[in-house]
């Protein structure tokens, strides 16, 4: 599950969202604060809790959930914001036929 935070969705996505995804046995939940430039990365524990797997501005998150998803946490932030092509590109991940 993602979410995208506004000011006005802060504290439901953090408190109401968060415990609810987390009852419901989400295995992953995204916060991403486009005011802060920040994302959170939470997955389920085997105790069904969420811990914070990884925090920040930058850097890759891979999902333990859809194997080989990967995510550039600056793209998030990028401007103008980078084409699915170049993005793949990036990560060294091309089409066939494209590389």
């Amino acid at each position: 599950m993602v979410e995208i935070t506004s000011p006005e969705s802060l504290a439901r996505d953090r408190g109401e969202k968060f415990k609810e995804y987390e009852r419901a046995g989400v295995p992953e939940y995204w916060l991403v604060d486009p005011d802060k430039e920040e994302a959170e990365f939470y997955c389920l524990s085997d105790h069904g809790r969420y811990s914070v797997v990884m925090a920040g501005r930058e850097g890759i998150y891979r999902s333990r959930v859809i194997a080989g998803l990967r995510l550039k946490i600056e793209w998030l932030w990028a401007d103008p914001p980078l084409a699915g092509i170049e993005a793949l590109a990036e990560l060294g991940v091309l089409p066939q036929g494209r590389q």
